[in-house]
């Protein structure tokens, strides 16, 4: 049975950092494509960032220079860093995992008071 979950999600203010980390199991992460994609209330599901099974990593727009995707295929685990938080990035976070099958998180909340 696939199982991602997310963590480090929560409060913190404009200006600040987090650090989101899906754990996945029941598939290797090295060989997927994995996303973070974000939902805020009455908005569709967004792509943040992308990374893929030969490391090629690729960013919306929104948050180039302040995001970062990583990946630690030994822990089977993928990262996103975040900085310079605003309150527009305030969403559910999402891990995803896409290969032949595609897989979600349960999501993590993001809140950046202003």
């Amino acid at each position: 049975q696939v199982r991602l979950v997310e963590s480090g999600g929560g409060l913190v203010q404009a200006g600040g950092s987090l650090r989101l980390s899906c754990k996945a199991s029941g598939i290797i992460l090295s060989i997927n494509t994995m996303a973070w994609y974000r939902q805020a209330p009455g908005k569709e599901r967004e792509l943040v960032a992308r990374i893929t099974p030969a490391g090629t990593s690729n960013y919306a727009d929104s948050v180039k220079g302040r995001f970062t995707i990583s990946r630690d295929s030994a822990k089977n685990t993928v990262a996103l860093e975040m900085n310079s938080l605003k309150p527009e990035d305030t969403s559910v976070y999402y891990c995803n995992a896409r290969r032949a099958s595609t897989f979600w998180g349960q999501g993590t909340q993001v809140t950046v008071s202003s």
